[in-house]
């Protein structure tokens, strides 16, 4: 089946996503790997993908482990400059292909309050012709029902949605369901995935 529209991961797709780096940045490396060693950080942030208060949960969790309080905090306070920089080139992608009239959705974990604040500092964010974020949706990926819940809002067969996400585990889960999928390692690769489909020409992929 073709490509009736296309669906963007947003997390290392559109922005950068490396908390760890980030954090090596702010308090090095050496102090980042003991506080990630002895916090899940990771799992913090899923609660906020799955539409807990961004700041009540990192709070909570900064007093829990008052040894790395003022550090936690940071996931907090500063996220803004953890999720950076933009991937320029997905975004021109993205913007072609709504150019073209091609339908463009975002699947993504991620906050209620994280996400709006985002979509006030990057204003592609904003356009999608269909938003699915997981806080609103109270479940993340690569659990099934995200999918499900997507396929029974959108009006898109699963055989004519083409998915770029950049975990494997994600693109296994909506591959398993039918849809194509592209699993993101570039902006390039996926600018040649969607010239090879016919999405855009080589002269707007770039």
């Amino acid at each position: 089946m073709s490509v009736q529209a296309v669906v963007f991961d947003i997390g290392n797709v559109l922005i950068e996503w490396h908390p760890e780096r980030f954090f090596d940045s702010v308090i090095g490396q050496e102090r980042r790997e003991a506080m990630f060693a002895e916090v899940d950080l990771h799992g913090m942030n899923d609660r906020v993908d799955r539409g807990e208060g961004f700041r009540d949960v990192i709070y909570a969790q900064a007093e829990k482990t008052p040894q790395w309080r003022d550090e936690i905090r940071i996931w907090h306070d500063r996220w803004i400059e953890m999720a950076a920089p933009v991937i320029e080139h997905s975004v021109r992608l993205q913007t072609a292909l709504r150019s073209k009239g091609v339908p463009v959705f975002s699947l993504t974990n991620f906050g209620i309050e994280s996400f709006a604040y985002a979509q006030t500092h990057y204003p592609f964010l904003t356009n999608f012709d269909r938003q699915y974020v997981s806080g609103h949706m109270r479940c993340i990926k690569p659990e099934p029902q995200i999918y499900q819940m997507m396929e029974d809002d959108c009006g898109v067969a699963p055989e004519g949605l083409l998915f770029t996400d950049d975990r494997a585990d994600n693109i296994a889960m909506a591959a398993s369901r039918g849809w194509q999928t592209h699993l993101f390692e570039g902006p390039q690769g996926w600018a040649d995935r969607l010239v090879a489909e016919g999405l855009l020409s080589a002269e707007k992929a770039v």
